[in-house]
């Protein structure tokens, strides 16, 4: 059997062709393919596959350019399901149509049953499109991450791809560019696949341990709006994932996550209103928030107080009961002012 071809282009690379290509050899009919690297027609006609250059998009025909000026494909528009509206590069389309795949490919290597893998594909084929393939997706298509810049971050995962290629002065820039092109696409996937086991090694068990303390939330407190644990863990985004789909039972009664800290101290830390919001949904006291040790303790008439943050987000005790206190106290005196406001 002739081995598969993949071309993309020759000449100064970037960060979405190479992970592509990355992308592909990691599925097993691709893993002894061969990358050609060219801008020759004819030769692109007669490979299995093409990236980043050809003028075509043909997802039937394995044909993956996004240059062509007809070109403005999202992942919302090939996925209406998704919300994702950045215009795509060579690395989003083979992502968008092989990513399921891949991802179940990565998944066999773990210990995981048939069903569990089922379930994280869908899950980690969102995640790993947000937090590391937009961002490619965005940069090669010069997109910029908001307004008013005040400053160029250069050392992302693209800036960083730019470096392995031949600089103008390189006495032997074909071989540069060979030797490069092979670097940089062992960075990136060595990246891609660091968050990937992050994900699927650390972020996702977190989940269980998640699970456990709110199941045991109302032997902290009667209020079941405390959530005790035995270290600190990835918690948030499974926090809202939860409440999500437990909104009937569960909702946003949740106000603080109590967890002791490297020092073999007590932290308490407010739940944000979501997942990326620096508003709490019951901040510390406004009277505890900017102050320390034995002034904190004695306004908090609480022993063995450490600190509040200034913005009342978190918070620390010297011992368990004196944290689980401030989190009883301060439930109280949220209450206190809600109900003042009220009247």
């Amino acid at each position: 059997m002739s081995t598969i071809k993949i071309a993309t282009h020759n000449g100064h690379f970037h960060c979405d062709e190479i992970f592509a290509c990355f992308l592909l050899k990691n599925l097993p009919r691709y893993a002894d393919a061969e990358i050609i690297r060219t801008r020759d027609p004819k030769v692109l006609a007669e490979c299995h596959t093409v990236v980043d250059v050809g003028g075509v998009f043909d997802a039937e025909q394995r044909r993956f350019d996004h240059h062509q000026k007809t070109f403005t494909d999202t992942f919302n528009s090939l996925r209406p399901e998704k919300p994702w509206t950045i215009k795509l590069s060579s690395a989003g389309l083979v992502y968008v149509h092989y990513g399921k795949e891949i991802i179940q490919e990565l998944l066999k290597k773990e210990s995981l049953e048939e069903h569990e893998r089922n379930h994280l594909t869908e899950i980690l084929f969102d995640k790993m499109y947000e937090n590391f393939v937009q961002e490619i997706d965005a940069i090669d298509n010069g997109i910029d991450i908001g307004e008013n810049i005040k400053y160029k971050i250069n050392t992302n995962l693209s800036a960083r791809v730019g470096f392995f290629n031949p600089g103008w002065n390189d006495p032997n820039p074909a071989e540069k560019e060979e030797t490069g092109f092979k670097q940089a696409m062992q960075l990136i996937g060595t990246e891609f696949l660091d968050k990937f086991h992050y994900y699927i090694r650390q972020w996702w068990p977190a989940r269980a341990l998640l699970e456990q303390a709110i199941a045991k939330r109302f032997e902290i407190d009667p209020s079941g709006s405390i959530l005790v644990f035995d270290r600190s863990f990835p918690w948030r985004e499974h926090l809202f994932d939860i409440e999500t789909e437990q909104k009937d039972t569960l909702g946003d009664t949740i106000k603080y996550v109590l967890y002791p800290d490297l020092n073999k101290t007590w932290r308490i830390q407010a739940v944000p209103l979501n997942n990326k919001s620096f508003d709490n949904r019951l901040s510390l006291p406004k009277q505890w928030q900017g102050l320390r040790d034995d002034e904190l303790s004695a306004k908090a008439d609480i022993p063995g107080c450490v600190f509040v943050h200034a913005s009342g987000f978190i918070g620390g005790n010297l011992t368990y009961e004196g944290v689980l206190t401030m989190a009883r106290r301060s439930l109280e005196i949220g209450n206190s002012n809600k109900r003042k406001i009220q009247e």
